[in-house]
């Protein structure tokens, strides 16, 4: 047989290898998938409540140390079980249904009370494909890899819920990862970070070839301090930064809201941490937490990245591409453009649950009239994203010492 190998970009997402097998004599075939790129910072979890025909056709890319479950079924697919798969919610279902089936003649044979079950869960995920009735399809990866298909790009997804999360230390050691907390080594405390810059061996994730990763603790004015990082590869050239806080989640959440109504608005200078959203009303277009990461740039910068995440959305190109939905971004690339060329005023909303975003405030230390800030109270679904439920810090070192 032959075996192809194709690399290819996943519309807000990574690249991904998808390796497919076909055989002349038997007409065998098969296809997976593998991550291009390392294993993410985070793992990932996509739940989607399927409620009509047409989210079964949503594409999937499924990595082997990813576990999908069905919880109306109590179906569950264990992580290595199966390799990794490019295909549709409708795909891994029918997949599940061929292995199931596989082995159902010798169950009968042995132990028909074990087959005739089998057989009756069997036709309960034929039904899931016409959708008779609502499900949920979840997707957790601790890899970070596993994707779900958005048909809405790059409007926001009611039906899916993406969350990302902190790896355990068994799923560490699943990924093999377990060794990488120790070979850490803590900061020397009397190193002037403010008045260093600090290098450290890295990949380029591009090329994955030998790059240096430079880290700068930064002041920002009427702010607070913030670690920015950036990479430059000097094989292929591919260039990146990424900003993190560089002090600890705020009380309270900020949202900050900029009327846009001067190209002179673009300059402003701006931090989008990783755990901030973005939202334009007027393009009804919302970028959720983990997005593009956490960033320093312009206003203009970040509306220009937006744009190119746009762009390089592959499922408007080539075979894959449908004329409605093409037309769709196309028309939303050409309403940010003229945001972007200051022809059109709008609204640019930053909402981030652990404060740590700033948009410049041009007319500092007097109050911009352009500009609003609003700091609230987190709800508890965002201070469990941040990690803040379980986290104690109130009397701690005299807990275990009551519990004796």
């Amino acid at each position: 047989g032959v075996t192809r190998l194709l690399l290819t970009r996943i519309p807000f997402f990574k690249e991904i290898v998808v390796s497919s097998f076909a055989c002349e004599s038997c007409s065998w075939s098969n296809t997976e998938i593998q991550a291009a790129g390392r294993i993410q910072e985070r793992g990932v979890r996509y739940a989607l409540a399927v409620a009509r025909r047409q989210d079964m056709n949503r594409e999937v890319v499924k990595t082997d140390c990813a576990t999908t479950r069905i919880p109306e079924l109590d179906f569950e697919i264990p992580a290595f079980s199966q390799k990794g798969v490019l295909t549709t919610i409708e795909g891994i279902i029918d997949r599940a249904v061929a292995g199931l089936e596989q082995d159902q003649p010798v169950r009968r044979a042995t132990d028909e009370e074990v087959a005739s079950k089998i057989d009756e869960f069997i036709g309960k995920l034929k039904q899931l494909k016409e959708v008779h009735s609502p499900f949920t399809f979840i997707i957790d990866d601790p890899s970070g890899n596993s994707f779900v298909e958005n048909p809405h790009a790059p409007q926001k997804d009611e039906a899916l819920v993406v969350t990302y999360y902190k790896r355990t230390p068994q799923q560490a050691a699943m990924l093999g990862l377990e060794g990488e907390e120790l070979d850490e080594k803590p900061a020397d405390p009397a190193e002037d970070l403010r008045n260093e810059v600090l290098q450290f061996n890295t990949n380029c994730p591009e090329c994955n070839a030998p790059a240096n990763t430079n880290m700068k603790l930064v002041q920002i004015p009427h702010f607070k301090e913030v670690i920015i990082m950036a990479t430059n590869c000097d094989s292929c050239g591919h260039r990146t930064n990424e900003v993190k806080s560089g002090g600890a989640i705020e009380p309270r959440g900020t949202r900050i809201t900029l009327r846009i109504t001067d190209p002179s608005d673009m300059t402003r200078d701006i931090l989008k941490s990783e755990t901030c959203s973005v939202e334009i009303p007027e393009l009804e277009f919302e970028l959720g937490m983990g997005a593009l990461g956490g960033k320093f740039t312009t206003l203009e910068g970040l509306l220009k990245d937006i744009k190119d995440l746009v762009e390089r959305n592959p499922f408007t190109l080539g075979d894959s591409s449908a004329p409605r939905k093409t037309e769709k971004l196309q028309e939303f690339i050409g309403r940010l453009q003229e945001i972007i060329e200051g022809k059109t005023k709008a609204h640019f909303i930053m909402d981030d649950p652990a404060g740590n975003s700033y948009l410049q405030n041009v007319y500092a230390p007097e109050e911009d009239p352009e500009l609003k800030v609003e700091h609230y109270e987190r709800t508890f679904e965002q201070n469990e994203d941040l990690g803040l439920n379980d986290m104690k810090t109130e009397g701690y070192e005299t807990a275990p010492a009551s519990g004796r």
